[in-house]
């Protein structure tokens, strides 16, 4: 069984209750698998990443094998508004956040299951250049911090370089420590460029934070809100609280 979201953004959950733990978000055109389906919650498996979760059955469509397998083939292309309407075709409003998927678009027209939508705003496909990384991440800038979230009205920070990655055509996993996995370990901060990754660990060791190097020494992250701080070879030092707040572990060259 397959499924896709038709709403701007939905809690993914570590438990089938709405009191449960939101662990990330499954965005507006985003398709995954049903692993288990019960009455009121289903458990499933994003594409994207394989993340998996639990989603309440009342925002989600399901959708063919068939229509699951064409989207796995097809060219992904992401809505590049921070936020912007799509009707459908009796003029039915409904907001979409940066990174939507928008299938099968074309001449500002797409297809959600057997439904038709128009959408006026910019769109992201392909692999952009890796400067373009940085243009992104500052879409995101003074968005609030948020546990699971993924877009600009609510980010962590694992959240923010997936879907900064993302609308570049390129596939972070979801979480810090997946993250910090993939790529190319550089031995110092002078060996990096704008847009390669920071991660930062705790007291035990365990890689917690992650955020993309600007030039210049500086990072931009979400701690509170997605804010540029200076990194250096401690960490990142937060220039309104004049501390370190977060301890470097390894500097990741992804692209």
């Amino acid at each position: 069984m397959y499924g896709i979201c038709n709403l701007s953004s939905v809690p993914l959950r570590a438990e089938p209750s709405d009191k449960s733990e939101m662990i990330s978000q499954v965005l507006f055109g985003e398709n995954f698998t049903v692993l288990e389906k019960e009455k009121y919650w289903s458990k499933i498996k994003i594409s994207f990443d394989a993340y998996e979760g639990y989603i309440d059955n009342k925002q989600f469509e399901e959708i063919s094998e068939d229509l699951f397998t064409k989207l796995a083939d097809e060219k992904a292309i992401y809505a590049g508004e921070i936020i912007d309407f799509i009707t459908n075709s009796t003029n039915d409003l409904l907001t979409i956040p940066l990174g939507s998927r928008l299938p099968f678009f074309s001449n500002h027209e797409f297809q959600l299951n057997s439904k038709s939508f128009s959408y006026e705003g910019n769109i992201f496909f392909g692999k952009l250049p890796k400067r373009e990384l940085i243009q992104k991440a500052f879409n995101y800038l003074n968005t609030p911090f948020l546990w699971g979230g993924k877009t600009p009205f609510g980010i962590d920070c694992s959240g923010f370089t997936q879907m900064v990655y993302q609308l570049c055509g390129y596939q972070l996993y979801r979480d810090t420590a997946q993250q910090s996995k993939q790529g190319e370990v550089l031995s110092f901060i002078e060996e990096s460029e704008p847009g390669d990754l920071a991660f930062f660990d705790n007291e035990e060791g365990e890689i917690i934070h992650v955020g993309i190097i600007l030039k210049d020494y500086r990072i931009i992250h979400a701690h509170g809100k997605v804010r540029i701080d200076i990194l250096d070879h401690s960490g990142i030092f937060n220039h309104d609280l004049q501390i370190h707040t977060h301890r470097l572990r390894v500097i990741k060259k992804i692209i």
